[in-house]
């Protein structure tokens, strides 16, 4: 007997023993744990220090490439182990939204980009993959899958609101992010049972889960991103999607928006949709405005080319008749030709049988007599000789040689002075007497 008792006292300290140590290794391994996980944490937070710093100074290849490995799972090169999470999974909330914000705010910068500046900075397949991520919408699943080991519900409500923000700005279409939207608002508000190897290998390591999720409204911060997100889905992806009545239904419906937010909500979509049918109307407008025009232009084009057919027409007219015109004068002219060379012995004519028909049957027309010029056409020609004489080689002899002026009056004077001279009147009269009386002479003898 004192045997067995003995070997029970021995026995009872001993699974004392056990328990203790077992309780000092996990104290130890979460002390450890905790350890890393503050270093991890503060080299997060160096890194993101420095991508923001890359960032404000626009130089987006360096600081896309420094975030990168803090939200990308490390490669193992073991292919039987288990994958490994990212960095940021085992951050704190607060630096979870810092980074996962400003890798968003670099993609953006990026999309933004002009091509030719995109590509040079970045590689033209570099660029135009990280541009169909965002347009996509696949960015939002590399959020959650390396971010949230793939729990949409357990992303954080100012990531949401980022993400969605960034898709609504550039995505294509806004289908995926309306998914998105409805996908996270669902598993927010349930349970989720999923329990995953790192919850029960880290618990104390990796951010607190639930088994019954809150309803996001636990505090006024909490609420605030929720009101912010309904917005985002009702007032501007489920517009995008012209899906008003539902955005109507959804705003009634939701138990998160008090009466004051629901009707804010209400009266902002009622104004959205009024201007949306305004903008319709007035592009409807404006459409039939630019019918109406090109109509118009086609009236006016068509009456255009109907009055220069018509004229094209009247000139072919026209010309057809001068030309018959033409022929019927020149017969008079041809016959009167027959008639010169007739008369001539030696003219032998020659007429076509065939000729004389067309010529019997239509008389010619008499030629047009010329109208002599009277007194009055012969001094206006001559009045109009002089003015053009005078305005064009006087006056163009002026403005090209000044001198021509001075010489012209020199003439003048000198004539002046010459002809003031008595000898001079003397002779001129005693020319001028036989000019006269020379012309009197011939003019009887043309008359005789």
């Amino acid at each position: 007997m004192p045997s067995n008792g003995s070997i029970a006292t021995t026995l009872i300290p001993t699974r004392e023993t056990l328990s203790s140590s077992q309780l000092l290794s996990s104290s130890i391994s979460s002390l450890s744990s905790s350890t890393s996980s503050r270093q991890a944490s503060s080299q997060i937070s160096k890194i993101y220090r420095q991508s923001s710093t890359l960032f404000l100074t626009r130089r987006l290849p360096e600081s896309l490439s420094t975030i990168l490995p803090v939200i990308t799972p490390p490669t193992s090169e073991d292919t039987n182990a288990a994958p490994e999470l990212a960095p940021i999974a085992r951050a704190s909330r607060t630096t979870r939204i810092k980074v996962w914000s400003l890798y968003l705010t670099i993609l953006n910068a990026v999309v933004e980009l002009d091509p030719d500046e995109g590509k040079q900075a970045f590689g033209s397949s570099d660029w135009r993959g990280l541009v169909t991520k965002v347009r996509e919408g696949d960015v939002w699943e590399e959020v959650v899958k390396n971010g949230y080991e793939g729990v949409e519900g357990d992303v954080d409500s100012d990531v949401v609101i980022n993400l969605a923000t960034l898709l609504l700005a550039h995505a294509r279409t806004q289908k995926t992010n309306q998914t998105r939207l409805e996908t996270y608002l669902a598993s927010s508000t349930t349970p989720s049972l999923l329990i995953t190897p790192s919850d029960l290998s880290t618990p104390n390591t990796h951010r607190a889960r639930s088994p019954q999720k809150s309803t996001g409204t636990d505090t006024p911060r909490d609420l605030n991103a929720r009101v912010k997100i309904l917005e985002l889905y009702t007032l501007h992806v489920l517009l995008r999607n012209n899906e008003w009545d539902y955005a109507r239904e959804f705003i009634s419906i939701s138990s998160v928006l008090d009466e004051e937010r629901r009707e804010a909500f209400l009266q902002a979509l009622q104004s959205l949709q009024d201007e949306a049918r305004e903008s319709e109307k007035r592009e409807r407008e404006e459409k039939r405005w630019q019918e109406e025009q090109l109509e118009s232009a086609r009236r006016k084009r068509e009456e255009s080319e109907a009055r220069e057919r018509e004229r094209e027409q009247e000139q072919r007219k026209q010309d057809g008749s001068e030309v018959d015109y033409g022929v019927e004068e020149s017969r008079p002219s041809t016959a009167r030709a027959n008639s010169i060379t007739s008369n001539t012995p030696k003219a032998k004519p020659k007429v076509k049988p065939a000729a004389q028909p067309a010529r019997t049957a239509r008389p010619p027309a008499p030629a047009p007599k010329r109208v002599p010029p009277t007194l009055i056409s012969r001094a206006s020609n001559i009045i109009s000789n002089l003015r053009k004489l005078l305005t064009e080689d006087v006056f163009g002899s002026f403005k090209t040689r000044p001198l021509f002026l001075l010489q012209m009056l020199a003439f003048i004077i000198g004539i002046v002075v010459v002809f003031g001279r008595r000898d001079v009147k003397e002779r001129v009269r005693r020319m001028w007497d036989k000019v006269r009386r020379t012309a009197g002479m011939g003019v009887k003898v043309s008359y005789i």
